[in-house]
């Protein structure tokens, strides 16, 4: 494919643009449970993308060229910090999402016991297993060691005893979770604190998905555990504005508990011959749309208007707990603190029943059993869900049923020869033929994700890295 040698119509752009459209999920009305965050709220969308394309060609690169994007950077900040019990000395910067946010935050960390800490050669970050995937990320780019800690097997919260003991002298993070992703259950953060206190470690508070959203269910009457700076020991947090704030991708925030600690984020250089470059993020070209988008959206909703979302969600979520509770071989996985529901099955493949509830017009996401945690579909409740829950239900209900009895076509032969395999002596052919043997069409995983889930799940975690990374060598092909 070559850029077209006549450029076409602006009827002709979006005609090709909706046409790709047509199999996406649907991203309004309360029938995607994943990726996307719908408020309901029509004119906060419509104000919200006026703002960014407003500053769609705004780079807050060099705030003295463009002070508006400065300013409006440094507003969202200073609303984050308050929500979040944050004092006079708390600092922040606006990222383009929580990746970038828990990226930072252990860039920062590093950055700070390399100053503080020279002795530790080996520096290790502390993750309950529940952590999020972007500190190992992080710690895989930073050349840091993650170590894993169990966490409790009902309420997959994470475990503060267990904490303490993986702390050693290359012990430079503890990653506490407000909420986990998987389970939405908010970890001990007053009990991780207390062991950074103690050791004189850096604690991480990761809020992306539910620092937004806690405060407002603690308005709301929901007993809500000590997670933000109000916790003495807690030295840096990060917060998603494009989910529960219901702001344009994407925005976040990493936020620090002074100066001190937040300098080692910043990075500049001048050893060239161009303009000097101080750069805040990851991002050195930073766009001012996302960043006005999200200021409009706070703006706009406003914080009696984001307590009414916060009602909205926290109902539907205890209707959707209540039913899914209802429904035969189906059980809802610990207690969420939030929004986020994960349930599973005993007997019936989930991984088909996210297939049939796609098929009449729902995303659900699926999970991996790892650890404590069997295969299970994950729901986030948004404030447009609340209309959806009765006609959701009844689907759910019938694709159970539907998916009773069906279970893997892969040879358990062939299962068992990829649960034995080395990943580090797998090659790219090796995977291909393992993938094609396994009956996997890469074109068609937009119809069907269950048997590929489903050979997945049957596999070590290390195994199904490299079968991700295969696949996404063969997803993301140049187009012909």
């Amino acid at each position: 494919m070559r850029i077209p040698e006549n450029g076409l119509s602006g009827e002709q752009v979006f005609e090709r643009l909706r046409d790709l459209r047509r199999k996406d999920a649907e991203t309004r009305g309360g029938r995607a449970w994943g990726l996307v965050y719908d408020s309901g709220l029509e004119e906060a969308r419509e104000v919200a993308e006026r703002a960014y394309v407003e500053f769609l060609g705004l780079n807050a690169l060099d705030p003295t060229a463009f002070p508006s994007v400065l300013r409006l950077e440094n507003e969202v900040v200073a609303m984050a910090i308050a929500h979040l019990g944050g004092g006079a000395g708390v600092v922040g910067n606006f990222t383009s999402g929580g990746t970038e946010s828990c990226f930072l935050a252990v860039k920062t960390a590093r950055d700070h016991a390399r100053a503080t800490r020279p002795e530790v050669a080996r520096p290790e970050v502390i993750l309950p297993i529940t952590a999020h995937p972007a500190f190992h990320k992080a710690c895989h780019y930073l050349g840091l060691t993650a170590v894993p800690t169990a966490v409790d097997p009902e309420t997959f919260k994470a475990d503060a005893g267990a904490v303490a003991r993986a702390v050693s002298p290359s012990t430079i993070m503890i990653v506490g979770s407000a909420v986990s992703y998987a389970h939405g259950v908010l970890d001990p953060i007053a009990e991780m604190a207390a062991v950074a206190r103690e050791r004189g470690l850096w604690l991480h508070v990761d809020g992306c998905i539910g620092g937004f959203l806690l405060p407002y269910y603690r308005r709301l009457g929901r007993a809500v555990g000590d997670f933000d700076f109000t916790v003495e020991g807690v030295s840096s947090m990060s917060m998603d504005l494009h989910k529960y704030a219901y702001a344009p991708k994407g925005a976040s925030v990493v936020l620090y508990r002074s100066k001190a600690l937040r300098k080692y984020q910043l990075y500049a250089c001048a050893s060239w011959p161009g303009y000097p470059i101080l750069n805040t993020t990851v991002q050195s070209t930073k766009p001012g749309g996302p960043i006005a988008a999200a200021w409009a959206t706070l703006n706009f909703i406003g914080d009696e208007g984001y307590l009414r979302l916060a009602r909205l969600t926290l109902e539907a979520t205890e209707r959707l707990i209540a039913g899914i509770s209802g429904i035969p071989r189906l059980r809802v996985l610990g207690r969420t603190d939030t929004s986020l529901i994960a349930f599973a099955s005993e007997d019936v493949n989930v991984f088909y029943i996210a297939d049939e509830m796609k098929r009449r017009g729902w995303l659900i996401p699926p999970q991996p059993s790892f650890g404590p945690s069997p295969a299970s579909l994950h729901l986030i409740v948004t404030a447009s869900s609340l209309p959806q829950v009765d006609a959701f239900l009844a689907d759910l209900r019938t694709c159970v049923e539907a998916a009773a009895g069906r279970g893997l076509r892969i040879d358990p032969a062939l299962r068992d020869t990829l649960a034995a395999l080395d990943p580090s002596s797998l090659t790219d052919e090796m995977l291909s033929r393992v993938v094609g043997a396994a009956g996997v069409e890469w074109d068609a995983l937009e119809d069907s994700m269950a048997d590929v889930n489903s050979i997945l799940d049957s596999l070590p975690p290390q195994v199904r890295e490299a079968l991700l990374i295969a696949g996404g060598n063969e997803l993301f092909t140049p187009a012909k």
